[in-house]
C-alpha cells in the first residue's frame, strides 16, 4: 500500500444475483478511477441463522423462504470465474468479505491481491485466522466492535506478520451523519498504531469526505445503479454520479493537504513585495 489514498467500490450482494448488474457497477468503478471493487461471499445455509431461514418474504422473483432469497442472489463458481476474468480484463483489482469458512475456502480459487473482515465478522476467531495465515493486506472494518474486541483481532494478524488496515464503520443502515464518530479514526490509530480507512454507509458523500480529511488511507462506499433497487444495502450506496463527484473530490482533498511542512511557496514569494511591506521581525 502506498499514500494514496485508497478507494474501494463496495458491491457486495447490490448486484441482486445479475451478473449483468455486477458488470455494470465495475465498469462504473473503472470509470471514475476507483482501485478495487469488492463483493461478499456467503455459504447461506451456514450464515442465515436457523429462525430466520423458512421466514417467508417478497422478493422482484416472488413470494420466497429467506434461505431462498440468499441462495438466490449468491453468486457461485461460474459466476466468480467471469468476475475474475472481466476485471483481469478492465485492469482492476477485485476482491470479498467471506462471512464463513467455506467461503474463504472458495476464494482461494482466485488470486485476489487483498482480503477483507466484515465488522460481523470481526469476532469470528477461525475466521480471522484462515484469513491472516494467507499473508495478504486485510482491511478490517470495526463496525459494532469494542476496542477490547478489535485488540484481539489485531493480535491474530500481527502473531503472524500479515498485513493489515483497520476501518473505521458504523454499522447502521444507512448511517445518520451525526452517529459516524469520525474522530474515532483518531482514536484507532493512535490506539493501535496502524493505518485506518472509513468504510461508510451514510446517505450522502459529505461524511466520507470530511473523513478523508482526517488521513485516512482507504475509503470503502457501496456502489448501486439506483438507490430505489431492491436490496438491504442500495439506499446506504452511492449512485454512479455521487461516485463520481466523490472520487474526484477526494483527489482534490488529497493533494490539498500536502506534507504538514511550514514553506514559503514559490507562489507566495511572488506576492511578497506587493502584500508584504517593511519586515521587521
Amino acid at each position: 500500500m502506498d499514500t494514496r489514498i485508497f478507494i474501494i467500490v463496495e458491491i457486495g450482494i447490490n448486484h441482486n444475483g445479475s451478473l449483468d448488474i455486477a458488470k455494470k457497477l465495475i465498469d462504473n468503478a473503472i470509470e471514475v478511477g476507483c482501485d478495487a471493487v469488492k463483493f461478499q461471499k456467503r455459504n447461506p445455509d451456514v450464515c442465515v441463522p436457523e429462525q430466520q431461514k423458512k421466514v417467508m418474504r417478497e422478493t422482484p422473483w416472488g413470494e420466497m423462504t429467506y434461505i431462498d432469497y440468499k441462495h438466490r442472489i449468491e453468486f457461485g463458481r461460474k459466476e466468480y470465474d467471469e468476475i475474475d476474468k472481466y476485471c483481469k480484463e478492465k485492469d482492476i483489482e477485485w476482491f470479498a468479505s467471506a462471512w464463513d469458512l467455506d467461503s474463504q475456502e472458495f476464494l482461494k480459487h482466485y488470486n485476489c491481491k487483498y482480503n477483507k473482515i466484515a465488522s460481523p465478522m470481526l469476532t469470528h476467531k477461525k475466521l480471522l485466522e484462515a484469513v491472516a495465515q494467507e499473508g495478504k493486506h486485510t482491511f478490517i472494518s470495526t463496525g459494532m466492535s469494542t476496542l477490547e474486541q478489535i485488540d484481539k483481532a489485531i493480535k491474530i494478524f500481527r502473531d503472524v506478520d500479515c498485513s493489515f488496515e483497520l476501518m473505521h464503520c458504523n454499522s447502521s443502515y444507512p448511517t445518520e451523519d451525526f452517529n459516524s464518530n469520525l474522530n474515532c479514526i483518531k482514536t484507532l490509530r493512535e490506539r493501535f498504531d496502524c493505518n485506518v480507512g472509513y468504510s461508510g454507509h451514510e446517505k450522502g458523500i459529505q461524511i466520507t469526505l470530511a473523513a478523508v480529511s482526517l488521513g485516512v488511507t482507504s475509503i470503502e462506499r457501496h456502489i448501486t445503479l439506483d438507490k430505489y433497487m431492491y436490496g438491504s444495502d442500495q439506499f446506504a450506496s452511492v449512485n454512479p454520479m455521487d461516485l463520481l463527484k466523490m472520487c474526484k473530490i477526494i483527489r482534490i482533498i488529497e493533494s490539498a493537504m500536502g506534507e504538514g511542512i511550514k514553506t514559503l511557496r514559490e507562489e507566495e514569494k511572488k506576492a511578497l513585495s506587493s502584500l508584504r511591506g517593511v519586515d521587521t521581525l
